[in-house]
């Protein structure tokens, strides 16, 4: 057999078709072999899992599947046989699981951020409030005096100078993000920062010095605000 492990995908996982006669210990290594190469294609996949070419005691079977787990991100949830009653009893089984996983995760997003988000366009001047239930997206400047609260998170395609209120719905998981900060106020869920406060988040801008503006991020640490630069490692924290 020119290829001692094939590897055929289906709606509910993976079958192996695998050499009848190779030695048991080298088959294994080109199982782990197979799975590594198709890796990015697999990546931290919940799947089932079939044989076929080859009669396998249940020991085998375990050791394949303990392979492929340690060697792997792939997530074998169980194994199928030809028993059609069973099999489809599985595949229902997988379903439920998925579907209770998929609405799981729907919910845990609606709880920390809310299921949708708003976009604005334009620039918030003074005496005006934006005012939503959601996430909100400003492409525009916030100005002083002007106001932005929002259910979820701020995100200001701009300079925020006025005051921002994130979590309204008493979430300090919110945060609030701006490609200039510069605000008078910002508050998450029930922690408040005025800008007295921004000595010892910020450091301070010399009037006569050049400001270099880098995009920032504010958020809630053992209940005080803190503003910090906007890195990859930051925004995979949020």
């Amino acid at each position: 057999m020119p290829n001692p492990v094939v590897l055929k995908s289906n709606r509910y996982g993976i079958k192996l078709v695998l050499d009848s006669d190779m030695d048991f210990e080298e088959l294994l290594k080109s199982i782990i072999e197979k799975f590594q190469e198709s890796e990015s294609f697999f990546r931290n996949a919940r799947m089932a899992i079939s044989f076929e070419g080859r009669e396998l005691t249940q020991e085998e079977e375990c050791q394949i599947v303990a392979a492929i787990t340690e060697h792997t991100s792939i997530e074998v949830v169980c194994i199928l046989d030809e028993d059609p009653e069973r099999e489809e009893m599985v595949r229902q089984r997988i379903e439920e699981f998925e579907q209770a996983q998929y609405y799981r995760e729907e919910e845990l997003y609606e709880e920390n951020y809310g299921n949708s988000g708003e976009f604005y366009k334009g620039t918030l001047r003074s005496g005006q409030v934006l005012d939503c239930e959601s996430s909100i997206v400003i492409v525009g400047d916030v100005n002083p005096g002007a106001k932005v609260v929002s259910g979820g998170n701020i995100v200001v395609l701009g300079a925020l100078k006025g005051n921002a209120f994130a979590g309204a719905n008493g979430n300090e998981q919110s945060f609030v993000a701006a490609l200039e900060m510069d605000p008078i106020q910002i508050r998450i869920g029930g922690v408040i920062g005025r800008s007295a406060d921004k000595a010892a988040t910020l450091k301070k801008r010399g009037k006569k010095k050049a400001v270099v503006v880098e995009p920032q991020v504010a958020i809630v640490k053992d209940k005080n605000i803190y503003i910090e630069p906007i890195t990859k490692g930051l925004l995979n924290n949020l």
